[in-house]
C-alpha cells in the first residue's frame, strides 16, 4: 500500500488534466510508503502514448529528494485515452526498481481514475493506493 495527500493526488490528476490530449508524467517523493512530494516533469516526446522525462529535470528531482532526505517513492504518468493499465511499453520501460507507477486515466475526462502498480522484471502488480 502506498498512501498520498488528497492534495497531492488532485495536483497529478490537474497536471493530466492540463496536459491533455497528450500524456503528462512526474515522480512522487516521500519516505517509507508515504508521498509527501510532487515534482511534475516535462515529457519531451510530447505525444498522447508516450512520455520520455527530460533527463535534467530528473537529475535535479533525485538530488532535491536526496538533499530533502526522501526518497523517489513513484512515477507517475497519465494516459488520455485509455484504462489506468501499464501497456506493454510501461511494462518494458520500468526501470527503476522499488518505484510504484502511478497512471491517471482520462478516458471519461470528467471522472478521473489513478490505480497504482508495482513493475518489475516485467511482472504487474496492482498496489493498493489510500488517499490520506
Amino acid at each position: 500500500m502506498v498512501e498520498i495527500p488528497k492534495e497531492i493526488l488532485d495536483a497529478v490528476v490537474s497536471h493530466a488534466q492540463s496536459g491533455f490530449p497528450l500524456e503528462v508524467c512526474g515522480i512522487l517523493g516521500g519516505s517509507g510508503r508515504v508521498v509527501a512530494s510532487h515534482y511534475p516533469m516535462t515529457n519531451t516526446d510530447a505525444r498522447n502514448d508516450h512520455f520520455m522525462m527530460a533527463p535534467k529535470e530528473q537529475f535535479a528531482v533525485v538530488k532535491a529528494l536526496r538533499a530533502s532526505g526522501q526518497q523517489m517513492l513513484m512515477i507517475y504518468h497519465s494516459h488520455p485515452e485509455s484504462p489506468p493499465l501499464p501497456s506493454q511499453e510501461d511494462i518494458r520501460l520500468a526501470f527503476t526498481p522499488n518505484v510504484h507507477h502511478l497512471i491517471v486515466s482520462l478516458q471519461e475526462r470528467d471522472k478521473p481514475v489513478a490505480r497504482a502498480y508495482r513493475i518489475e522484471e516485467g511482472v504487474v502488480e496492482p498496489v493498493e493506493l489510500s488517499v490520506i
